[in-house]
């Protein structure tokens, strides 16, 4: 083909990464659901209302991205980010919660989380940015 100097490797599909929602709220999951479906490249492979069912999600699912409440029933957030963490070393999990970051306990800090982000923070960007490797402020 004349012009036409691209291979035909040189344009792969864009990876789409798998993300799990983990709050205990209908209310905050959709509205993690809907940040999450528009985000080009991102879409929600499951969701969990629980610590005990994130985890046992995460390991079935092995999202690339685990969006985590901070205060779930059961097992804390930040539990089950230690948890997930320790089992799949590849996910990059977000914790959130309404607190603002000041006020985070310290062991979410050293819970394995990539970043945190309030939740009303939340967007396609902080998506985006977490999975390239660029911290949301706060955290």
């Amino acid at each position: 083909m004349a012009g036409s100097a691209q291979s035909p490797q040189a344009e792969a599909p864009p990876a789409v990464v798998d993300v799990l929602v983990v709050d205990d709220q209908e209310t905050y999951l959709s509205v993690a659901r809907f940040v999450v479906g528009s985000t080009p490249g991102f879409r929600v492979a499951g969701e969990a209302t629980s610590g005990e069912d994130a985890v046992r999600l995460a390991a079935s699912l092995r999202p690339g991205l685990v969006l985590m409440d901070i205060n779930l029933p059961g097992i804390s957030g930040i539990e089950a980010t230690r948890r997930v963490v320790a089992a799949h070393p590849d996910a990059v999990v977000l914790l959130m919660s309404t607190y603002p970051a000041s006020d985070l306990p310290q062991d979410a800090r050293t819970s394995g989380a990539r970043a945190y982000v309030h939740k009303e923070d939340l967007a396609p960007d902080v998506l985006v940015a977490v999975m390239a490797g660029e911290l949301p402020a706060g955290f």
